[in-house]
């Protein structure tokens, strides 16, 4: 690398390539805070998936936000091929002196080296992907054998500049009009300022993350027949969420306010916000609710909590990993099934136990 100061002098345009979910793309928040800080004249732009851009519009640290949309691979291969050449001409026309790949996928890996930015940074792949992929990057990030929160990991790319940040949280921008909406919405649905709102969100797109469903309704039941606290619930537009939601729901003695498929991506957050406590499993609401601020208790199967718990201080991570030391494995259930036993034996007293600490 050229000294600091040459460097900094050189780099004006940066791009920050992350093409994953949700939770991935909030997680890398403090990546461009490194950036930031260190590069405080640059102009730094994000390409994210189309669908996950909430999770950085309105980050003052960011210049710009553009989007891939994934549908384009449904289209007609010609029209699919113009629109993902248009992509790579956006990038080209974009100038960057400085790209970081975040993603780790095929596609990424040929924006950067599309991009013809004078420095391309990325992790090892490691022989996986497409043939030559390494060479596609200027400098990258070996693989030390340790696996790490996906945080910590991000940020190795960026301390190949030389570039770190103290300041690690996420941070997710809640418009204000945002905030007084779903406070209207608590405020009509009996639950006033002051009110202890605890927000659970009890499934995933993968279904194979998610806790029984007679164990999240007794939950449901203990907290506000018991304990006297408001629950709401919020879960996925997808079909099999909802599903699975409603037989939870018709499981539950007591009834908890049901946001279910009415919220953006704002809207939870926003909500999230004005509850004291998260229950939930691994999935983005739960990255969410800890960008915000508010306690987490998370319920770990086959992803690995080492990797992808909820990021700060003051969270919880209920798992199974004494009784099943094949956890985390990784797999979409066991054997196949897509259940996965190691997430189905923790027991309701389990979660009680950890809420109750939160309660008092």
């Amino acid at each position: 690398w050229p000294a600091g100061g040459d460097m900094r002098r050189r780099i004006e345009r940066v791009l920050l390539i992350k093409l994953r979910q949700i939770g991935d793309v909030l997680v890398s928040v403090p990546v461009i805070r490194a950036l930031r800080e260190h590069l405080p004249r640059a102009h730094i732009c994000a390409l994210v998936n189309k669908g996950t851009e909430a999770m950085l519009e309105g980050n003052p640290l960011l210049d710009e936000v553009i989007t891939f949309d994934r549908s384009v691979k449904e289209l007609a291969w010609h029209r699919s091929l113009a629109a993902q050449i248009g992509l790579l001409y956006q990038v080209r026309r974009g100038k960057f002196d400085l790209v970081l790949d975040l993603t780790s996928g095929d596609r990424a890996a040929i924006i950067t080296l599309f991009s013809g930015a004078r420095y391309r940074l990325a992790h090892d792949p490691r022989g996986k992907g497409i043939w030559g992929k390494k060479f596609f990057y200027t400098h990258l990030v070996p693989f030390d054998g340790r696996e790490k929160h996906v945080v910590e990991s991000s940020l190795d790319v960026v301390r190949l500049l030389g570039m770190d940040t103290t300041d690690k949280s996420l941070f997710l921008y809640i418009p204000p009009e945002t905030q007084e909406q779903v406070d209207g919405w608590l405020r009509r649905a009996g639950c006033l300022p002051g009110a202890s709102l605890i927000h659970i969100h009890p499934t995933a797109n993968w279904l194979f993350k998610c806790w029984r469903d007679e164990a999240m309704a007794g939950l449901i039941d203990y907290l506000q027949a018991e304990r006297g606290q408001k629950v709401f619930i919020t879960c996925g537009p997808l079909r099999k969420e909802l599903d699975k939601l409603k037989r939870i729901l018709s499981l539950a003695r007591t009834e908890p306010l049901n946001l279910a498929g009415r919220t953006d991506l704002k809207q939870l957050a926003a909500l999230s916000k004005r509850s004291r406590l998260f229950i939930g499993v691994d999935s983005a609401p739960m990255h969410i609710a800890a960008a915000v601020g508010t306690p987490v208790i998370s319920l770990f199967g086959p992803s690995g909590e080492h990797m992808w718990r909820p990021w700060g201080e003051g969270h919880t991570v209920i798992t199974k990993s004494d009784e099943y030391p094949c956890r985390p494995c990784g797999k979409d259930g066991c054997g196949g099934s897509k259940r996965c036993k190691c997430l189905e034996d923790i027991t309701l007293d389990e979660v009680k136990a950890a809420v109750e600490k939160y309660l008092q």
